[in-house]
């Protein structure tokens, strides 16, 4: 759930609880906002301690919006790189030709780059 659709539902359902609505009750309705909040979202939130909730709202979904927008970059990056390019041996024995062989020994042998295979 977006923290947008989390805000809106906590808004909601705050309607049935009428001690979220006095004035008395403020601080303990931050509180329950943000322990409903994702952890990394509530974390860069409880740094600002935040005491208006229109802010605290907006502040959170800047966050979600930002983690998102992170989690898309990174995504799209190791698209880029290829499936090809994963973790692998760095120095098997894919690409040598038969004839180029190794001595089996220690520094013997070509060795081929797992990267570009030269």
């Amino acid at each position: 759930m977006s923290v947008s659709e989390y805000a809106a539902k906590f808004e909601e359902l705050c309607r049935f609880a009428p001690h979220y609505n006095t004035m008395e009750a403020e601080e303990d309705k931050y509180v329950k906002f943000e322990n409903g909040l994702r952890p990394y979202i509530k974390q860069l939130i409880g740094f600002n301690e935040i005491r208006d909730f229109p802010t605290l709202v907006n502040k959170s979904r800047i966050c979600d919006k930002d983690g998102k927008a992170e989690a898309n970059y990174y995504k799209a990056a190791n698209e880029k790189r290829g499936k090809d390019m994963g973790r692998g041996k760095p120095y098997d024995k894919r690409g040598k030709k038969s004839d180029e062989g190794g001595s089996g020994g220690r520094g013997g042998g070509v060795r081929n780059c797992f990267t570009c295979g030269l």
